[in-house]
């Protein structure tokens, strides 16, 4: 398997969409596409994976993120100044984890951690998304700077739909960093942007 090609650079680009897309459905609606919040929070337990469309649990589970990123690329007006913020910001955050190996034990113990909590009760039960949560809250949010999302408070103040946008933005920085193993850097994002756009049509065929 090819891991530096443009296809997976794309697939996990749209992987960051889909979480910052995520994010935003869960602040200001209370709700969130139900088969692209399955496949983000289940991207977050796919640890080892024997390809990158595979932590993702096929194609159709990215549809939200393919259509979102292409949204985004599309034109020279930023599309969703919002989405596009938590998706750099991601991308950043990223960065930094990756020069904190003590951080990063962290996260895959509490990772390991939410993997049997998902057997038992299930990928999307209460306990594994406030584990996911309170690990995102305990690490990542600790660095500089903190993801500050906008929406509407009745449903910031619910401890349910924060641990939601908490595991997304979990899962946001696994596609950040399965961006950067394929290759995906930030100079690319510019230059290859006509690449990526010929990648996303191809991609969104075949959803």
């Amino acid at each position: 398997m090819q891991l530096n090609s443009i296809t997976n650079q794309t697939i996990a680009l749209a992987g960051v969409a889909q979480a910052a897309a995520l994010v935003q459905q869960l602040a200001t609606t209370g709700s969130a596409d139900a088969s692209g919040l399955e496949a983000s929070i289940g991207s977050v337990l796919k640890i080892d994976s024997d390809s990158v469309i595979d932590v993702y649990g096929g194609l159709s589970g990215l549809k939200l993120g393919l259509e979102h990123l292409s949204a985004q690329m599309t034109g020279y007006k930023i599309n969703n100044p919002d989405q596009a913020r938590y998706a750099a910001a991601l991308v950043f955050l990223e960065h930094q984890l990756a020069d904190r190996p003590a951080m990063l034990k962290t996260i895959q113990t509490g990772i390991i951690k939410a993997q049997s909590q998902s057997d038992y009760f299930g990928l999307l039960h209460d306990n594994v998304l406030a584990n996911l949560g309170d690990l995102y809250h305990s690490t990542i949010s600790t660095l500089q700077p903190r993801i500050m999302v906008n929406g509407e408070q009745e449903y910031l103040s619910r401890p349910d739909i924060v641990n939601k946008i908490r595991a997304c933005l979990l899962a946001g920085i696994r596609s950040a960093k399965l961006w950067k193993q394929c290759g995906g850097a930030r100079w690319k994002f510019l230059f290859y942007r006509k690449k990526i756009q010929d990648e996303l049509k191809s991609l969104l065929q075949q959803v």
